[in-house]
């Protein structure tokens, strides 16, 4: 698990509510603070849908909903004169992203082992941070996907241009 604090807050919050650069990420949940707070869980409401809208994998491929859909309405809720008092996101690697991240791991890790890759941006009214983490559908003593995924998130923020600290 590492912190990350972001020094360029402007630019980091536009690529976060304003392009795609994390829409290879699930939204968990949200807790954004403006004149009134919200509150989102990510989880996708299967009883919305019918049994076969559920098997389909175009309209129902994970139990989170995915960011891309999620951020225009999140973006809106900050949206406006004011910044937000604060906000929460809990974002989780796609799936299908999990076995690229592994290829620096622990060989004897299996995609199917892994829980989420998670994000979790923070801003409390004047800095933003993102802290890593990691979470296994059992106990597993070895700690390299740990140091993989935090490794991965240096490159990631790197890549995108967001300017970065490590606490």
């Amino acid at each position: 698990m590492t912190s990350f604090h972001i020094t360029e807050l402007k630019n980091f919050m536009g690529r976060l509510l304003g392009t795609d650069c994390f829409d290879s990420f699930l939204l968990a949940e949200a807790n954004l603070k403006t004149s009134v707070e919200y509150t989102i869980d990510g989880h996708i409401n299967k009883e919305f849908y019918t049994k076969e809208e559920l098997e389909d994998p175009q309209i129902c491929p994970h139990d989170f909903a995915a960011w891309s859909a999620m951020r225009p309405i999140c973006f809106e809720m900050i949206r406006g004169k004011r910044t937000p008092s604060s906000f929460k996101f809990v974002l989780h690697l796609m799936p299908d992203y999990v076995p690229g991240v592994l290829k620096g791991a622990d060989e004897s890790l299996s995609p199917d082992q892994v829980k989420a890759l998670v994000l979790t941006i923070k801003y409390d009214g004047a800095a933003a941070t993102i802290v890593t983490g990691t979470a296994f559908h059992s106990f597993v003593m070895d700690k390299t996907l740990d140091a993989q995924w935090d490794k991965t998130m240096r490159q990631f923020l790197s890549k995108k241009g967001i300017a970065y600290t490590e606490k």
